[in-house]
């Protein structure tokens, strides 16, 4: 069903006519201010319409996009902004700040406004202000929109920061020099969420020089937390609301010298980014793979604030495999992009994908960083171009967690990325003569005849089937109908007199294919779930293959006819669900684990250690060994809990039990008995040496737990009772050893 766009509004097309004609939109100006000195430093420029349904900036705006006029709007606006500034006399020291709609980044006339900012008195200081809604959308284009405005001297602001965690991660590739908090941070109750945005920016704001600004301050409460939160500057109603004309009630200041920016210029690649003299390994393709996922694994621990890049050489070497780690990385992180020859814009959904040139730098290498706030690592490595297996192909490479060349890597990288790319037409495939011109029509008109029901329910049916004739050289193709075209992604032209190998991948499962073969060579039918690709971009999906063969009235094979069907959900929900299971079972371990562990110390329970000590008796038995048991008692455990508080007692245990674990051997086992006991138990003794043997370690741990502890800042010399039994010298089961070291414990004096 086609979708039709209603037809405007004819009022609002009216008025959004009188708002692009010259001098229809009109800018109002709020302060922005140094919180600690109250002196203005900029006006931000916003836009207002004229009077009647379009007045508001939002409604404005959503009217333009409809209209597709949004490009004419933003350059009015900007216009707009510069000509109110240069008439009311905003001037340096003080800053204009302006906006930019993402969807109009590459595209905004900056020529026009640099002679208003170059005519405005005292020269105009500007500061273009870029939405986080722009990093994701169009990332080529920020960055070189970026590149062209520092070039004209303004400044950047990034906007609303922490609005989306990944303008988090996008702060270093853009160097704003101000950061604008979201209002929400200074408005709301301070939450992980906002310590996690201001734990980024200060360390951004810290490295660089960079000012942060608090947007939203409508009273003293907002100013308290701006303050804390380590805003310089501020916005909001209790400076001034928009108006007219700047406010004039307030002394002048400058804003803070802008952030150097990165004036080593672009890189022609990653690789290219690391510094003379940097030392390169040398490594097969084998361990680049692991080195990648390795980094993969970062990259999902950092999560939505981190970004990733990496280079694949050419779309067949992103294989299913790697669809799948990609799809967890999309779903983890805050933006991931992939770039190798053939790739499509976007290799699934959330990734955004680059078709590189053959001739590109970046086509020869193996790329993957990985950035976020307070984290950043580069793989860079260049093909060698050597022979052999493809997982021995060499490369040489660095590993480099220098900050500066992982962001500069990462640019070169996200220059490369634009929306809407398209990929140059694919070179026409050439075929044998003999192969499809010469022998397609006969062996169809043999399979179909002249029945067109037949070709028509062949071509309408949802599975892909396609005919493959044994005779012909190579076994290509004869016929394929409309879903298998869909299925392959490719046109019927291109598919007729080619072999079907060509469908399949790198991951294919050579088991599988070897199978297919032995079925066809023995003329047998054939089941099997393959693994191909589809296009250009070479897609993997999964394909529920039939083949039948096809004898002709001599009973010799001369076709087989194929039935393919897109698995491709069902194999991924399958492997969903077997996740899910492996996540249930690892859930239910830790459950157990909990049931048998003492949640406080980590020991094991008195239960879980009695079932322990019967299985050492019974190999004691068997062996003629023997096995100890001690009880330790600490003496004033209630004491410090009702002086101190039950922290400073639960320190005190888990305190104990570190010292209990570092003198014991590997075998030995420790538990929690009691609130304020703990059992040792030491299997494996020589039955001759046991008595020596248990009475040492039960010294020595008794020393151990004695010695002084720190609480509430005071050293606390603990008491300790402690008792021991020996299997089978004092009891032969678990209940006599606990009785008798028991026994010894309260026999034994405090000391």
């Amino acid at each position: 069903m086609d979708h039709v766009r209603p037809e405007p509004d004819a009022s609002l097309t009216a008025a959004l006519d009188e708002a692009l004609r010259p001098g229809g939109v009109r800018s109002v100006f709020q302060p922005i201010v140094e919180l600690d000195t109250g002196r203005v430093v900029a006006h931000e420029a916003l836009a207002r319409g004229p009077e009647g349904p379009l007045h508001r900036p939002d409604h404005l705006f959503a009217a333009a996009r409809a209209a597709g006029r949004l490009a004419e709007l933003d350059g009015a606006c900007r216009v707009a902004a510069f000509e109110g500034a240069s008439r009311h006399g905003i001037a340096a020291p003080l800053a204009l700040f302006v906006n930019v709609e993402p969807e109009v980044l590459d595209t905004a006339p900056l020529d026009e406004l640099l002679a208003i900012a170059d005519a405005a008195p005292g020269r105009l200081r500007v500061v273009l202000e870029i939405t986080e809604r722009a990093i994701a959308a169009r990332p080529a284009e920020l960055l070189r929109t970026v590149a062209r405005v520092r070039e004209l001297g303004w400044g950047i602001a990034l906007d609303d920061v922490g609005a989306d965690p990944m303008s988090l991660a996008f702060m270093p590739l853009l160097r704003p020099d101000v950061v604008k908090l979201d209002l929400r941070l200074v408005q709301e109750r301070p939450g992980p969420a906002i310590a996690q945005i201001m734990n980024a920016v200060n360390a951004y704001a810290q490295t660089t020089g960079a000012a942060v600004l608090a947007e939203g301050i409508e009273d003293d409460r907002h100013l308290a937390m701006a303050h804390a939160l380590g805003a310089t500057l501020g916005q909001g109603w209790l400076f001034g609301r928009p108006s007219d004309a700047p406010a004039t009630d307030r002394p002048a200041g400058a804003l803070p010298a802008p952030t150097d920016d990165d004036t080593t210029g672009p890189a022609d690649s990653p690789f290219s980014c690391l510094p003379e003299g940097t030392v390169l390994r040398r490594a097969p393709k084998s361990l680049l793979i692991e080195l990648s996922k390795q980094l993969e694994r970062e990259a999902m621990r950092l999560g939505k604030t981190c970004v990733v890049a990496a280079t694949f050489q050419e779309a067949r070497h992103f294989t299913p495999s790697t669809t799948q780690r990609y799809r967890d990385l999309v779903e983890r992180t805050g933006f991931v992009c992939a770039l190798g020859e053939g790739l499509p814009v976007e290799p699934l959904p959330g990734l955004r994908g680059t078709d590189l040139s053959p001739s590109d730098p970046v086509r020869g290498e193996w790329d993957v960083v990985v950035l976020a706030p307070h984290f950043s690592v580069a793989l860079l490595a260049r093909d060698l171009g050597t022979t052999g297996p493809d997982l021995e192909r060499q490369f040489e490479y660095a590993l480099t967690y220098d900050r500066d060349v992982a962001v500069r890597a990462a640019r070169s990288l996200l220059d490369r990325v634009a929306p809407g790319a398209t990929r140059a037409p694919s070179a026409p495939v050439v075929r044998p003569a003999t192969s499809a011109a010469t022998t397609v029509d006969p062996y169809v008109a043999q399979l179909l005849g002249d029945n067109a029901i037949v070709r028509r329910a062949l071509d309408a049916t949802p599975s892909g089937v396609c005919l493959v004739d044994v005779r012909l050289p190579d076994q290509p193709m004869v016929y394929v109908n409309a879903a298998f075209e869909r299925l392959a992604g490719l046109p019927r032209e291109e598919l007729i007199g080619r072999n079907c190998r060509f469908l399949q991948g790198p991951d294919t499962d050579p088991a599988a294919v070897a199978r297919i073969r032995d079925a066809i060579a023995a003329g047998e039918e054939s089941r099997e779930v393959l693994l191909n690709v589809r296009g250009p971009g070479r897609t993997p999906w999964f394909n529920e293959l039939h083949l039948a063969p096809v004898f002709d009235d001599s009973g010799a094979l001369v076709q087989y006819i194929g039935v393919q069907v897109d698995v491709t959900e069902r194999i991924e929900a399958e492997r969903a669900l077997q996740r899910e299971r492996d996540r249930g079972l690892s859930y239910l371990a830790q459950i157990q684990e909990l049931a048998v562990t003492d949640p406080l110390t980590g020991l094991p329970t008195r239960e879980h250690v009695q079932r322990q000590v019967e299985t050492a008796l019974w190999n004691a038995r068997a062996t003629g060994d023997a096995v100890g048991l001690l009880v330790l008692a600490v003496q004033g455990h209630g004491e410090i809990e009702s002086q101190h508080g039950p922290a400073a007692a639960e320190a005190l245990m888990r305190t104990t039990t570190e010292r209990l674990r570092s003198r014991l051997r590997r075998g030995d086992l420790v538990a929690r008995w009691t609130r304020d006991s703990f059992a040792v138990v030491l299997p494996d003794l020589a039955a001759e040496s046991a008595r020596v043997e248990v009475d040492r370690v039960l010294e020595d741990l008794g020393t151990a737990v004695r010695g002084p502890v720190v609480v509430e800042g005071t050293p606390t010399v603990l008491s300790v009772s402690v008792g021991a039994a020996r299997f089978p010298a004092d009891a032969d089961d678990v209940a006599g050893l606990l009785a008798v070291a028991d026994r010894a414990a309260g026999r034994a004096p405090a000391r």
